[in-house]
């Protein structure tokens, strides 16, 4: 049974750090590519940053410079460092795994950037 489970999101204010974890199970981690998307209210979902199976990173030009995706095959775990927060970042952020057009979801993690 495939799982991913996000964790980490909260409410924080402008400028402070987040760092979220998906946690995977029940497919071969190593080889997924491994995505963070997000879905802000009345908004379609956009892919935030995405690792691939060899550690090859992208991201969104909106999180440039202050997001990093990492991986941790050992732990099955995926991971979005978030730094710099804006109220922008405000959203649902989801984790993907992908491979050959076989994707997998999570159930999503709120983000609230407030003062």
């Amino acid at each position: 049974q495939v799982q991913l489970v996000e964790s980490g999101g909260g409410l924080v204010q402008p400028g402070c750090s987040l760092r979220l974890s998906c946690a995977s199970s029940g497919f071969t981690f190593s080889s997924y590519a491994m995505n963070w998307y997000r879905q802000a209210p009345g908004k379609e979902r956009e892919l935030v940053a995405a690792i691939s199976s060899g550690e090859s990173t992208n991201y969104a030009d909106s999180v440039k410079g202050r997001f990093t995706i990492s991986r941790d095959n050992a732990k099955n775990t995926v991971y979005l460092q978030m730094n710099s927060l804006k109220p922008e970042d405000t959203a649902v952020y989801y984790c993907n795994a992908d491979h050959q057009g076989k994707g997998y979801w999570g159930q999503g993690t709120q983000v609230t950037v407030s003062s």
